[in-house]
Order: structure tokens, then sequence, then C-alpha cells
């Protein structure tokens, strides 16, 4: 099983990348923020989760040890596959714990191809995880809830169609100055 790749990246569609490792190109499969966070022909460590079916093989792929850990305990979850689990490991963490902490489904719903009871058992799975390895999520005091990522917002730009990771990255790009949910929702609508 590989655990790690060391090498240069360089990007290919938004959410994969090729990892060049003496030569051999190996392609990995990413959260969005991920993708985002590499720079194209530069050398990275990229985390890696290998997954294994009878008729595929796949490299997923996480900036740190914590991101692959989250995601190989989604997807050990019923009903939840290698993309949705991508899809909620592009999620910020600091938002999965606070969803955790006030047990608010909402959030979790806003992600394509999760539902209310799928989001309700996936509460608890999540709540079993940050009791069993805290260090996934970090520490409580140790990860702010950064303003942006207000649920508000995350729930009318899903009304509205966009996918989480979408949202995230067009919240993440907002300027700090933005205090309302209406003004961030207007931004992100205008970067979209």
């Amino acid at each position: 099983m590989i655990s790690h790749l060391r090498g240069t990246v360089h990007k290919l569609d938004p959410g994969e990348v090729s990892v060049d490792v003496a030569g051999v190109g190996y392609r990995v499969t990413v959260p969005v923020d991920v993708w985002d966070a590499l720079r194209e022909g530069e050398p990275n460590m990229v985390w890696v989760s290998t997954y294994v079916r009878e008729d595929r093989l796949e490299l997923f792929g996480f900036l740190d040890r914590a991101g692959r850990t989250l995601f190989e305990e989604l997807i050990k979850q019923q009903g939840i596959g290698p993309r949705l689990g991508l899809e909620l490991c592009a999620v910020p963490r600091s938002i999965l714990l606070n969803t955790v902490n006030t047990q608010d489904p909402a959030a979790l719903m806003s992600i394509k191809g999760i539902g209310k009871r799928t989001a309700e058992k996936l509460l608890l799975e999540l709540k079993s995880l940050v009791e069993k390895k805290p260090d996934i999520f970090g520490s409580r005091e140790t990860l702010p809830m950064r303003n942006e990522f207000d649920q508000d917002a995350i729930a009318a730009l899903s009304q509205l169609g966009y996918d989480a990771s979408t949202i995230m990255r067009a919240l993440r790009e907002l300027p700090a100055t933005l205090t309302t949910t209406e003004e961030r929702v207007a931004a992100a609508l205008r970067g979209l």
C-alpha cells in the first residue's frame, strides 16, 4: 500500500494531480481545497490512501495525515464512497467539528449526495470519531470557526445549486471585511 508520494506536482483537471516521483507519474485524486493549495511544478509530499476494489485501484491524496485518516474513516461508513468522502474532506475541519458540537445536520445536507437520514447518521459517526481520534480535528480551542464559513451562507449557496467544494472555495477567497451573511453570499456569487 502506498503511504505517501514525494515529487513534483502537476495539476490536471480540478481535483486531480499527477505526482512525478523519479520519472513515474502517479495520478492522485484530491479534495478541491488540496488541489488549490498544491503549486504546479513544485515538489511536494502528498499523503495517500490507496483504494482497491475488484475493478479499480485509485489513489486519493491529502496534505496531512489527519486528512487521510478522516477520509479513511468516512469511507468506512455505509453509503459513503470515495467521491462523497472527498467532498466531506473539502469541508474545513473546523466546520465539521462545529457541526458535531451543535448536532445540526444542515451543514452536512448542503453537500451534494447527503440527505437528512445520511446527515444524521454521519453526525453520530463524526461525534464518535471526534471522541476516538480528536487529533484529526485538532483541539476545540485551536480550531477557530472562520466567520466567512457561516452556516447561513453555506445553506444559501447550496440552495442555488452549488456543491460543497465550490462553496467552500468561494467563501475561503472572500475578504475578512465582509461581516454579514448577505455580503458574503453576494460576493461569493460574483466570484463564481
